[in-house]
Parts: C-alpha cells; structure tokens; sequence
C-alpha cells in the first residue's frame, strides 16, 4: 500500500475534513497546504496525483498519534526517513492504544485471521531471526477493520438521532388529540357589546360608505 492510501483510508474513516488534517500535520510541527493535501488524495490515474513522501507521512502518523494519545512532553517523535508497512502498522496500534488482542479482534472482524505469534513478529527489528515483513493485505485488512468499528460507532449515533427526530411528530400528534380545542373557541354569551353604539339602519342593497375629513387624508 502506498502512503496515500492509507492516508486516504483514515481521512475516510474518521471524516476528517482538509483543516483537520492540516491540524493533525501541525501536531507533529510540520505545515502543509490545501493544494498538497488534496493532490495526495487524488487518484493515481489523475494527472495531478503526487506521492506523499515517508518523511512527510511519518509526521502526519505522529500528529494523529498526539491528537489521539496527547502530545508527550520533551523531544518530539521521531520522524521515519523511510516507511514500512510495519511501521505504519506500529503508529496505528500505538494511536489506537490498541494490543495484540484488539488487532487480532479487529480483523477477525472482517475475516482475515492472524494469531499472535505471527503479530509480534511484524514488531520485531529488520536484523531479528524472527522479523516477519508487513504484506498489503494485513495492513489493508487492519485498516478496513478499523474503518468498520469506527463507522459502527458513528452510524449508531446517527440511528439514535434519526429516531429521537422521528417520535417527535408522533409525540405532537398525541398531544394535538388530547388537546381540547373546542376550550378555546370564543363564548358568543361572553363576547362584549358596547352598550352606547349607534345602530344605523340602512336600506336593502345599500352600500357601506367609509365616510372621511379632509384632514383624515392630508392632515391637519
């Protein structure tokens, strides 16, 4: 896998929108624009596509793991000249606060298998006799495991909401029944009668004149 896909796998996964990434960059004190940004989310096949480079990569996993974990004080993370899946691997499980478990967890979740032996050994240093290389398809998998718990948690929220939202017109709808309108209706026994009104008795098809002064229309 290449840096801009997984790179474009998390910003999927947790809707980050280009200020959080850029936000995300600064945590590990590295500035990036909207323009780069949005050229490493581009497909290969676009013109304007641009590799992410490792160095650049390693600092934006180092920023997602303080804007996780919270920045730790003294000498900042060390930044990669180089990425490896297994490295890549190693700063996702260290901003997941994730152990062997919970990453075996995570992709039986979508049907890959892995047991712990083989797990530990993608931590192992390149020169150990049991240093196993990180394939795409384990950290492919990881990250679609990691994608589906996080979207899990969001689409929950997102039902709670939609039905809070849908009871209440029922709930209004009840009240309206309960609700005795005809109270409100005006009491034609309690409706006031000036007694000093004059009563003008006009004839059959006679029209109301509104009957005004001068002065009524252009003042005084």
């Amino acid at each position: 896998m290449t840096n801009n896909d997984v790179l474009r796998r998390l910003r999927y996964t947790f809707n980050f929108n280009d200020q959080k990434v850029i936000a995300i960059f600064a945590a590990a004190d590295l500035i990036v624009t909207r323009d780069q940004i949005s050229n490493w989310l581009k497909k290969e096949e676009d013109p304007a596509y641009v590799n992410c480079p490792d160095t650049t990569f390693a600092a934006f996993l180092n920023g997602f793991i303080n804007e996780r974990r919270g920045k730790k004080e003294g000498e900042p993370a060390k930044v990669e000249k180089r990425l490896s899946n297994n490295i890549i691997l190693t700063k996702l499980k260290i901003a997941f606060n994730l152990k062997a478990e919970d990453i075996i967890e995570m992709l039986e979740s979508v049907d890959f298998r892995l047991n712990k032996p083989e797990l530990s050994a993608f931590s192992r240093k390149p020169d150990h006799k049991n240093y196993r290389e990180c394939k795409d398809q384990v950290l492919r998998n990881l990250l679609q495991g990691i994608d589906k718990k996080f979207h899990v948690q969001r689409r929950a929220k997102e039902q709670v909401k939609k039905v809070v939202v849908a009871e209440v017109p029922d709930k209004l709808e009840k009240v309206l029944e309960n609700k005795n309108y005809n109270a409100a209706k005006a009491n034609a026994s309690k409706i006031y009668v000036n007694p000093n009104k004059t009563k003008v008795e006009r004839q059959p098809g006679e029209r109301k004149v509104l009957k005004l002064k001068p002065k009524d229309i252009w003042g005084e």
